[in-house]
């Protein structure tokens, strides 16, 4: 890639993240939260230099002025230019192949669209003011009227980052007792928390991902998380999210619209992830065998390395 096209690739990558990125930060430097905007920088464990920072990806060569990705672990010279380097990818391995697996099972299951955003009820289930994760926000009814809504509608998540936190009360609850190990079993389409999650495995990737594609995720993660607060039982008018009323018919008939809506964007996106770390998995297999070691009178003999 000629410097021009990946400096202006570059540049845009960081135009677009920055509105995410310096609010964040100025809110970091005099302890301020946000229950929406913070949320995906808390809870996934990846910094705002590493959404800033633009990457082109595996397999592609940038020329020119590169003394910048030079000096940045995983990538090596390549003639005149810079490239990602084989054994970070072959690093990542295993990692990618978890992601594909739970990317490609949720993506042939049938979409579920009837937990009506419950997840987050269930988080405050019987909690106690000063045990709230939004403790800053009020909450809109009361823990009896919480209680009865949470019985009322039920409890049908099928996503275990989302169950691990359910209150101990709410836990058996649920129509479904989730583990990890089971995850990719249990994921399905239609999941506002399986939307998010693109944005993690796409990191999971990182750097060897072009970073448009982390931004897409990124912003799918943005929007799914909106969705979350708004259908939760918080009170966030004050941030300017009218809620999403699902302790009502009409509440939920809301919400599933925007799920659906929030799955049709997933699933392409989804879609396109998972091409791209069909690539970068086929690669690393082939950089794991070229690697292992080939048996002559009982001895090991490693190829060169590359």
């Amino acid at each position: 890639m000629d410097e021009p096209d990946w400096r202006a690739r570059q540049a845009a990558h960081r135009a677009r993240v920055l509105p995410w990125i310096q609010p964040r930060l100025a809110r970091k430097s005099v302890g301020d939260q946000h229950p929406v905007d913070d949320f995906l920088f808390d809870y996934y464990p990846y910094s705002t230099a590493r959404l800033s920072a633009w990457h082109p990806g595996w397999g592609v060569t940038l020329e020119g002025g590169v003394h910048e990705f030079l000096e940045q672990p995983g990538y090596r010279a390549q003639g005149s230019g810079a490239t990602l380097t084989d054994g970070g990818l072959a690093k990542r391995a295993g990692r990618l192949g978890r992601a594909r697996a739970i990317l490609e099972a949720t993506a042939d299951r049938a979409p579920q669209f009837s937990c009506f955003g419950m997840h987050e009820w269930a988080m405050v289930h019987r909690l106690g003011a000063d045990d709230l994760r939004h403790a800053s926000h009020r909450l809109r009814l009361t823990q009896d009227e919480i209680a009865e809504v949470v019985h009322g509608v039920g409890l049908r998540c099928t996503h275990f980052d989302a169950y691990r936190f359910f209150t101990s009360e709410a836990i058996p609850l649920n129509l479904t007792v989730l583990t990890r190990e089971a995850q990719v079993q249990d994921e399905q389409p239609g999941c506002v928390h399986a939307a998010m999650d693109l944005y993690k495995y796409a990191m999971w990737a990182y750097p060897y991902l072009p970073s448009e594609l982390v931004a897409d995720c990124f912003a799918l993660a943005r929007s799914a998380r909106e969705l979350d607060m708004q259908a939760s039982p918080y009170d966030l008018i004050d941030l300017g999210y009218a809620p999403i009323t699902v302790e009502t018919a009409d509440g939920r008939v809301e919400y599933s619209r925007r799920q659906r809506e929030l799955a049709a964007t997933a699933a392409i996106l989804r879609a396109r992830l998972l091409s791209s770390l069909d690539l970068l998995t086929a690669a690393a297999e082939d950089l794991g065998k070229a690697a292992a070691p080939v048996v002559q009178n009982g001895q090991p003999q490693f190829a060169a390395a590359p």
